[in-house]
C-alpha cells in the first residue's frame, strides 16, 4: 500500500526551502497522489505531477509557484489524472495544442502586415523618392481599405478584382 502524505497548507508550502545541497529538491504536498513541489537550488519553485502514462512514468509540469497556487496545482493535477485515466497523455495533448497555435499564427498573417514587410524590402529597389511614395501610397489608398484586414491565405481573385 502506498505511503499517504499529509496535506500541506499554503503557508507550509510557502515556507518550504531547498535543503542546500545537490540538485532540485522535491517535496510531496498531499491532496493528490503524485503532486510534488520542486525547488531548485536558486529557490525557484514549480509544481510537478508524477504519474504513469501508459507504461511510461512522466513528470508533468503544472506551472510555477506562486503563479500557480496550491489549490490550483491540486485542481490541475486532478484534471491531468482524469485525462490519464481516460487514456489521454496530457503532455502530448499540450504539445499538439501548442503546435496547432503556432501553425495558425504562421498562417494568420493579414495582408496589411504582409504588405508592410514586403514594402520594407521593395522600397529600396525603386528608383526615385517620388516612385517610392507613389507606389506605397497607391497600395495604402486602394488595397488596404478593402483587403488589409484579410488573412493572406484567404485572399481570392475576386478580392483582387474588387481592389482594381
Amino acid at each position: 500500500m502506498p505511503k499517504m502524505v499529509p496535506e500541506l497548507s499554503p503557508i507550509e508550502v510557502k515556507r518550504l526551502a531547498h535543503p542546500g545541497r545537490g540538485r532540485n529538491a522535491v517535496f510531496a504536498v498531499g491532496g493528490v497522489s503524485g503532486l510534488l513541489l520542486q525547488i531548485a537550488p536558486s529557490g525557484a519553485k514549480s509544481w510537478i505531477l508524477r504519474a504513469t502514462v501508459g507504461q511510461k512514468r512522466r513528470d508533468i509540469g503544472l506551472g510555477g509557484y506562486p503563479d500557480v497556487t496550491l489549490a490550483q496545482a491540486r485542481e490541475r493535477a486532478r484534471e491531468a489524472k482524469e485525462k490519464i485515466w481516460r487514456g489521454i497523455d496530457p503532455v502530448e495533448e499540450r504539445k499538439a495544442a501548442k503546435a496547432a497555435l503556432a501553425a495558425s499564427q504562421r498562417r494568420g498573417m493579414v495582408f496589411a502586415a504582409a504588405f508592410g514587410r514586403y514594402a520594407d524590402a521593395k522600397l529600396s529597389e525603386l528608383g526615385s523618392d517620388a516612385d517610392r511614395i507613389r507606389w506605397k501610397s497607391s497600395l495604402e489608398r486602394y488595397a488596404l481599405p478593402h483587403i488589409g484586414d484579410m488573412l493572406v491565405g484567404d485572399l481570392t481573385v475576386q478580392d483582387m478584382l474588387r481592389v482594381l
